[in-house]
């Protein structure tokens, strides 16, 4: 029983590495063909063009008080938008954080908004984004570890510093037929954004090198 329980541990493990292995190339692959490839050609077809969706900025502070208060301040003064406080969503005792105590806050951009703040917020990052930032569906994300580093940003003793997530969203235009309340329907997926148009999308349009 103990050789055929160690064989059949070590043919799951040889599998795994298969898979992972198959995962690791065809990472590979996609990030090389985003990387050679000339720039996207744009389909005749206006509803086929890849276009930014949105843009969400969001601050975690762990803590409710002040900091929440600053945060807000601060992300209205980066984004021009007024920002909406994020709560929790359950009790968490060793961090001294009940439920729906306000720990944070975030912002969603749209149109010209939110690709002027995506601008600034690439070149914090050295416009360089890792191929596994992306999901399967168009949609990426990265996070700023100072605020500062945003261009264009000065240090605030009264704020301090904070670092933040950004979350990014492409798509094609149609795709609000899933998000309406009434007769929601599914993405068809040859309608779908893919990883490798995702990314040549963001290299395209925001100069940004996949590693």
């Amino acid at each position: 029983m103990s050789s055929e329980t160690e064989n059949a541990g070590e043919e799951m493990a040889m599998n795994s590495e298969v898979v992972q292995t198959q995962d690791n190339q065809e990472s590979e692959a996609i990030v090389q063909s985003a990387s050679r490839e000339g720039p996207s050609r744009e389909s005749p077809n206006p509803m086929q063009q890849v276009i930014l969706g949105k843009v969400v900025v969001n601050i975690g502070v762990g803590e409710p008080g002040e900091k929440v208060s600053r945060a807000v301040t601060l992300l209205e003064s980066l984004t021009g938008q007024r920002p909406v406080r994020t709560v929790a969503k359950k009790t968490n005792r060793d961090f001294n954080i009940r439920k729906n105590d306000q720990i944070g806050c975030k912002v969603t951009l749209r149109g010209e908004r939110a690709a002027s703040f995506l601008r600034k917020a690439l070149e914090a990052v050295d416009l360089t984004i890792s191929e596994k930032a992306f999901d399967d569906y168009g949609n990426f994300s990265f996070g700023i570890a100072e605020h500062i580093n945003i261009p264009g940003t000065q240090y605030d003793p009264s704020i301090g510093i904070y670092g933040m997530d950004v979350c990014v969203s492409v798509e094609r235009k149609g795709y609000r037929v899933m998000r309406r309340k009434m007769k929601a329907r599914k993405i068809p997926r040859n309608h779908r954004v893919s990883k490798a148009e995702a990314m040549r999308f963001i290299r395209d349009n925001f100069n940004v090198r996949i590693v």
